[in-house]
């Protein structure tokens, strides 16, 4: 969790607006590939994790400058089927995803009403009348 924080921070850092670490983006990314990522790709994700943590050596842990280089490094390789470069494309749109439909971004920065209009509990009712009985057949329907 710690890598994916600090990836998360990089790409998305606090500013004007919450950061991913602040809305919560590393226990996001843990929860879906905990859940419902299948058995073999959780271990995938994994060891790919751990070439990107090798990959991004002490950058991972050190100022986001530093980090920054070595992710703009991963994304200028074209070749994004090679690990940690696979991993790390994975995990960029898991934190984009997680930020982007977080509640404090949709609501504070993005003014997102999820469900228009409002509810009202208190709407009054209106007399719903039974079918009328006048001609004698019985009412089918």
């Amino acid at each position: 969790l710690a890598l994916v924080a600090a990836v998360a921070d990089t790409i998305i850092p606090r500013a004007d607006t919450p950061g991913a670490v602040d809305v919560g983006v590393p226990a996001f990314v843990e929860a879906v590939v905990d859940a419902s990522w299948p058995e073999d790709d959780r271990a995938t994700f994994t060891g790919g994790l751990n070439a990107l943590q090798s990959r991004l050596g002490g950058a991972s842990g050190s100022a986001p400058g530093a980090r920054g280089d070595a992710i703009d490094a991963i994304e200028g390789e074209l070749d994004r089927g090679a690990e940690p470069v696979r991993t790390y494309w994975r995990l960029k749109s898991l934190i984009v995803h997680g930020y982007f439909t977080s509640e404090p971004v949709m609501k504070d920065v993005l003014h997102v009403q999820v469900i228009p209009g409002r509810f009202d509990g208190a709407a009054p009712m209106r007399a719903v009348r039974a079918p009328s009985q006048s001609t004698g057949a019985p009412h089918h329907g």
